[in-house]
């Protein structure tokens, strides 16, 4: 007898079809051969790890893998959001699992990270939403790699009170949360999640450790305008952020939320200069970029940017 495969997305078998638009010249993903892209995928594959590199089919996994860049992803494969515009899996979790801290910290060791980033499923059956779980993560990776910069992207902790606290109790250096979207768009594109929750949480975190890096994203293509864009960019300023990543929606199949249009490269050009105009210490703004893409080299660009603000 067969054994019925289950969806990947549950969610999305009804929805209607949304025919992937081609690919314009300028977003075209590299392929490699390398040995350090097979190494990466060897010391994953051999820890059992997860990554959103492949999770969520990230166009720049090859380049970032050839490069021993890796994001992780905790608490499992399967997220209890299902989020209209994303490929991870969604549907029921299995339990956390308590070796994963010291498999996530070897994997760091062994790759020879100078800086991680370490993000996760969203949890909304643990009743902290896995902030304990990142606790446990981030010092186990800290004690074993004290010379790696740590960088989290977090879930919104959704009425979870002050969950996310315990995520800043550890001895992180980014903390990041991606706002994703415009307010307009939320009920199609993140129907799990609220907009000024996610501004809130953000703005706590700075309000509790100034410190820390805040970080943020924004993906473009999804029927925004430019004037929705823009007032995020105030939002974020308004809660302190750091640095803003703005990139370009891929639709990972005619399932997912449609593709309304491709931005060119000039317009990401022009998004940047509007948001370093509004203050940011960083932003990064292309069609291929990603919260995690070349972080190791943008948290250099972030403490120098400090720096010379703070001596100016």
């Amino acid at each position: 007898m067969t054994k019925k495969i289950k969806p990947r997305h549950p969610e999305k078998v009804k929805n209607p079809i949304n025919p992937i638009k081609k690919k314009p010249e300028w977003i075209r993903s590299k392929l490699s051969n390398s040995k350090e892209f097979f190494l990466t995928k060897t010391i994953v594959n051999k820890n059992n790890l997860v990554t959103v590199c492949q999770e969520a089919n990230c166009p720049n996994i090859t380049e970032c893998w050839s490069k021993r860049h890796a994001t992780f992803m905790i608490m499992g494969d399967t997220c209890t959001r299902a989020c209209s515009f994303c490929d991870v899996k969604t549907g029921k979790p299995e339990k956390l699992d308590p070796f994963e801290p010291y498999k996530i910290s070897n994997a760091v060791k062994k790759l020879n990270l100078k800086h991680v980033v370490i993000t996760s499923v969203d949890r909304d059956d643990l009743p902290d939403g896995g902030s304990g779980h990142f606790f446990e993560v981030i010092n186990v990776t800290r004690n074993k790699n004290p010379n790696t910069s740590i960088e989290v992207l977090v879930p919104d902790f959704l009425r979870k009170g002050d969950a996310y606290k315990k995520v800043l109790e550890a001895d992180l250096d980014v903390f990041n949360h991606n706002i994703e979207t415009v307010p307009k768009l939320y009920l199609k594109v993140r129907p799990g999640a609220r907009y000024f929750g996610s501004l809130e949480l953000l703005k706590n975190v700075k309000v509790n450790n100034k410190k820390i890096f805040t970080k943020s994203g924004l993906m473009v293509g999804l029927g925004e305008n430019t004037d929705e864009l823009i007032q995020v960019m105030d939002d974020l300023r308004s809660a302190d952020v750091d640095f803003l990543t703005i990139g370009q929606y891929l639709q990972p199949s005619p399932k997912h939320h449609p593709l309304v249009r491709y931005y060119h490269p000039d317009e990401f050009k022009y998004l940047e200069n509007i948001a370093k105009s509004k203050g940011f210490l960083l932003v990064s703004s292309s069609p291929l970029t990603r919260s995690s893409y070349h972080a190791d080299e943008d948290f250099k660009k972030l403490k120098l940017n400090r720096f010379n603000n703070y001596n100016a």
